[in-house]
């Protein structure tokens, strides 16, 4: 499975339709999660801010730190105009790391859960280019 992903982001990057970043541990390289940009389909100049970190990382600062990289090397590279992303009402932790992005308040929508297997309510964030 980790093979296919790595592959899909290869070729995603190699397309221009999506920059996805694998989160290593500083102390030694352990990979710990991951981040990515995908471009909106249809292509409308704006990008979908996704990302995971492992539950013994959390809380450590790690996406912090690689959150507002993602975004900042989204718009270079991918050549958006706006960032989007969207977290369930009572995730803080996720709306901290968004707010460290520049990322403001945008409105309600509703987005599958995969994990839980249903559409749940968010909330999203988003971010201009330049802002």
């Amino acid at each position: 499975m980790a093979s296919e992903r790595i592959a899909a982001a290869r070729r995603a990057a190699s397309t221009g339709t999506a920059l996805l970043f694998l989160i290593e541990r500083h102390v030694d390289g352990l990979p710990i999660g991951w981040i990515g940009v995908v471009k909106s389909q249809p292509p409308n100049g704006a990008g979908a801010l996704g990302y995971w970190l492992g539950e013994a990382h959390q809380g450590c600062g790690y996406m912090h730190e690689a959150a507002p990289a993602a975004v900042a090397a989204a718009f270079e590279r991918l050549g958006l105009d706006a960032i989007e992303a969207a977290a369930q009402p009572e995730n803080a932790a996720s709306f901290a790391v968004l707010r460290a992005c520049g990322m403001e308040p945008a409105g309600e929508c509703t987005i599958f859960a995969s994990a839980r297997g249903r559409d749940e309510p968010c909330l999203r964030y988003a971010i201009k280019r330049g802002s």
